[in-house]
């Protein structure tokens, strides 16, 4: 199943519900929130800087993640940044997919 980073940003509400909830209720929300699409959280973190949260998920995918993304968004609570990863396995695969490119002035 493909993997996703997801990055959050608590806006004001999003921070009172987390005062209200405390970290361990906004881990159980991210879960299920994973799980309503087919997916699994496999880890939640929160950290220090421009994003609040950082959570990799294993969805189906680009379309659960994408409902994720804009269900959360959609909420006020927060906003989302999310990035597909790729595993060595697959970076594997593209570096021997053939290519036709042509450079900007070549």
């Amino acid at each position: 199943m493909p993997r996703y980073l997801i990055e959050a940003t608590y806006s004001y509400e999003g921070l009172r519900g987390l005062m209200k909830d405390g970290g361990s209720g906004r881990v159980d929300a991210a879960r299920k929130t994973a799980e309503s699409v087919g997916g699994h959280l496999e880890s939640f973190d929160f950290s220090f800087g421009e994003r609040d949260t950082v959570a990799i998920c294993e969805l189906p995918d680009n379309k659960a993640a994408a409902a994720m993304a804009l269900t959360i968004g959609a909420s006020g609570g927060a906003t989302t940044k999310t990035v597909a990863l790729l595993s060595p396995a697959e970076v594997d695969q593209a570096v021997r997919q053939t290519v036709d490119f042509r450079a900007p002035g070549a």
